[in-house]
């Protein structure tokens, strides 16, 4: 006579489920260098993972130089342009904050060292939304924690190559 066995049906724990990723919206301002939306996601999703604590809806612009020198002066008093500008926005509904980064720039800086413009730009993405983390590249110490936090989120997209050994 075979013996039956019912198995037992997995039972989801609703704590260890991880929650919804945010939002992210993407407004792709530039045509220099193409970048993948879903790249894009996937690195900020990494990224967000890192403090879930602290998620929210982002915000990401992909911008000519033009564009981010004028946010840079109109924000920050600098009249240049700059890779990457970060926005918090604590003003509740979810909201996270904005990232803006300059496509022309990594594609000058990609072309300088050697690697895909739209990996540099990426960086540059992932860069700010670990600052809107609280993440913060001052300190050695500081600035260790979010090249690690930068690869495992570049990783998550696709990113192998390492984008910090040609860097001073």
């Amino acid at each position: 006579m075979r013996r039956l066995v019912a198995r037992r049906q997995r039972r989801i724990d609703p704590a260890r489920v991880p929650p919804p990723a945010p939002p992210v919206e993407i407004a792709d301002r530039q045509r220099l260098v193409r970048l993948a939306r879903r790249r894009v996601e996937r690195a900020v999703a990494a990224a967000l993972s890192l403090k879930p604590r602290r998620a929210g809806a982002v915000s990401i612009a992909l911008v000519s130089d033009r564009a981010i020198r004028r946010l840079h002066l109109d924000h920050m008093g600098l009249d240049s342009a700059t890779d990457v500008l970060s926005f918090p926005l604590d003003g509740g509904a979810g909201l996270l904050g904005e990232v803006v980064a300059s496509a022309e720039t990594a594609r000058r800086e990609a072309r300088a060292r050697g690697v895909a413009p739209a990996d540099e730009l990426l960086l540059y993405v992932v860069h700010g939304v670990l600052h809107l983390l609280g993440f913060d590249d001052h300190a050695p110490a500081d600035r260790k924690r979010m090249r690690a936090a930068e690869r495992r989120s570049l990783r998550a997209a696709g990113v192998t190559r390492d984008l910090f050994r040609s860097r001073a």
